[in-house]
């Protein structure tokens, strides 16, 4: 089914922000996430998020919803691996060279995103910079 013009993705990979939506309830990060084969969760999207967490009020309780999403048969972790490390070498130096350098994170998460071959969900327009990133970039708001 598509979705704003692309194909549902195989491998749906949320950043910190798409999490975040999905967890306010956002109508257009469930569909992708209802229509995606599977979701994949980079280790530094988790990350992003325990900080969050230990920065905030509901520590505990955004745990075990994290837990929660995470234990889903359909979520997967990703973790960083030294594949994902060349990719973030690859994407940094492109960027470097353009004059468009992103924040270390958002080069991390783009990495795994390329190393397991998925399609990055974000609200975050950085992304949009890194040529060779299967990505939707969704509105604020």
């Amino acid at each position: 089914m598509p979705i704003s013009g692309v194909e549902a993705a195989e491998r749906l990979v949320l950043d910190t922000s798409a999490y975040a939506a999905m967890c306010r309830g956002d109508d257009e990060v469930l569909d992708w996430i209802a229509s995606a084969g599977a979701v994949v969760m980079s280790v530094i999207v988790i990350g992003e998020l325990e900080a969050g967490f230990a920065m905030g009020d509901r520590a505990r309780a955004n745990r075990v919803a994290l837990a929660d999403f995470l234990a889903e048969p359909f979520v997967h972790e990703f973790p960083a691996s030294r594949s994902t490390a060349r990719h973030y070498g690859e994407v940094f130096c492109r960027l470097k060279s353009a004059g468009t350098p992103l924040p270390v994170n958002d080069i991390w998460i783009a990495a795994a995103t390329l190393d397991c071959g998925g399609h990055l969900l974000t609200l975050d327009r950085d992304f949009a910079r890194i040529d060779n990133l299967s990505s939707t970039v969704l509105p604020v708001g």
